[in-house]
Order: structure tokens, then sequence, then C-alpha cells
């Protein structure tokens, strides 16, 4: 079976290399908002990268200020300002030191990834028949996630949210709050009715973390798992008891693999498709 262009990325399909069967490009869109949490983010659009995995990145107006105190990066985004950027931004540590895989970043940038301005409301994602695999808002400040569960589509982060749900697509939404007031959690579980995952950034312990960057990769390695996305992000449970306390990774590694690289423990040839039937593919 083919999967139409606004399905869900569950579903089984022909499309390779980011391509919708017959639309050609079709990418995951990510929403930044201001909420903190920009790592969460970071690693997120690298697990998409390292799975070849095209995005349409959205970042919100108040996320370019936590973005620049958070990181000290002045997002822009206008065509000769965001490139160098986001690789910027995904090439560097929480520590301030460039990573390893900065090179390949900057070349998955350059290849995958488009941006949209957050008052665009004419750029692709504002349309239902803009094919998309669906979208990932993460960190969700708890404004998005009032203004996605009201509809109130008042910048392109909440419009594309709300066209994510109405045309049935996978809708994944990560606050980084707490604690929560009653009507944030409200519009959280209006959200969990309307069809979208809501995955707290709440990190596992038990995956042996040797760092800060290993819980953040966690919590993004366990929302691109609610997408349907492939990754090696993090250590995932063998049913050891006490794994924890004997496994002793590198820093921000899995297996000795920097996390979010593909290679021999990386993710796998079909990555790209985001079917993986351990990751809740077609074979569910």
């Amino acid at each position: 079976m083919t999967m139409p262009p606004g399905g869900r990325p569950g579903d089984t399909h022909d499309g390779h290399d980011g391509a919708a069967p017959g639309a050609g490009r079709w990418p995951w869109v990510v929403g930044v908002s201001g909420a903190s949490g920009t790592p969460y983010a970071a690693s997120a659009l690298r697990g998409l990268l390292a799975a070849g995995l095209p995005v349409d990145l959205v970042v919100s107006r108040a996320a370019r200020l936590t973005l620049l105190d958070e990181t000290g990066i002045a997002w822009r985004d206008g065509d000769g300002a965001w490139p160098g950027a986001l690789t910027e931004w995904l090439g560097t540590t929480l520590a301030g030191a460039g990573r390893p895989d900065r090179g390949p970043i900057a070349g998955q940038v350059a290849r995958l990834v488009r941006v949209h301005g957050a008052d665009n409301l004419a750029a692709g994602p504002s349309s239902g028949s803009y094919p998309t695999r669906g979208m990932i808002v993460v960190p969700a400040s708890t404004a998005s996630i009032a203004g996605i569960a009201l509809g109130l589509s008042k910048d392109l982060l909440q419009r594309a949210a709300d066209v994510t749900l109405k045309e049935g697509r996978r809708l994944v939404v990560v606050p980084r709050e707490m604690p929560f007031t009653g009507a944030t959690l409200r519009h959280l579980l209006s959200l969990h009715d309307s069809g979208a995952v809501v995955a707290a950034a709440s990190p596992g312990f038990y995956a042996g973390a040797a760092d800060a960057q290993a819980l953040v990769d966690f919590v993004a390695g366990r929302v691109l798992d609610a997408a349907g996305v492939p990754n090696t992000l993090f250590r995932r449970w063998a049913g050891e008891l006490g794994a924890a306390r004997t496994y002793q990774p590198g820093p921000g590694t899995v297996d000795d693999t920097p996390t979010g690289e593909n290679g021999e423990n990386g993710a796998d040839a079909d990555a790209g498709t985001g079917t993986d039937p351990r990751l809740g593919g077609p074979g569910d």
C-alpha cells in the first residue's frame, strides 16, 4: 500500500530519501518555541538529519531570544544568515566546544533543511496540501501549547501544528515547564484528545548518562521514537538491572559512537523512510 502525502508517518509508503510518493520532497516540520530547552531542539534536529530526513524549520520570535540567551546565537531567518547560525547551533556542545561531527552537520543542513519565518503564513506548512510527514514542537512553551490547543494560528508555528492535526498527521509536542497550571494541563489533555503525542522533556536515568548532553539526547531520542523516526541518540533498555551503574559511556556517546551519527551503530539503511518496525512502523 502506498501512503498519500497527507498520511501518517507510521503508514506504509514507498518514499525514499525524504521524498513523498509522487510529490517530491517530504519533510518533517520542526517548530521551536520560546520555552527554555533549545538543546532538546538541537538534538532532535541532529537525529532527523542523521536519519537523512528533510526538515522544514520554524523558529518563533520568542525562541530567537531564548536561543540568544542559551547559546549566544543571534538567529535570522534570511537565506544568507540561517545556514551558518543553524550549523553553529547544531555543531556546538553544551560546553560551547565544536562537535566532532560539525562538518557532516553543515552538509546535512545545506542539503536537507529549509527555514520559514514565523510570520510567513503563506509558507508551505501553512497549507494541508503541502505534503509533510508530521510536526514536532520542541520545546513547546505554554503559550504555544495554548495556541495550538485553541486553534489560534497566530503564527506559522501554531498554524502548521493546526494543519498537522486537521490532516491527521503525527504531531509531537514537547513541553519544558514545571509545575503546570491547570490551564496548561487542560490544553495538553485537549491536544492528546485531538491526536497529538505529548512527550514531556523528562529524561530517564537507566541509560547510564555520563553528562548533561546524554540526558538531553535521551529526551530527544524518545521524542523521535514518538514520531516514528529511528535513532541512536540514547542507550535503550535491554532488561538488565543495574546497567546504569556499570555502563560507562564517554560524554555524548552511545556504545562508543557519537550520538546522532550514522555508522555501524547508527540508524539503519531504512532510516530515511521512517518505517522501522521497531518504532511503530507499518508492521504494527
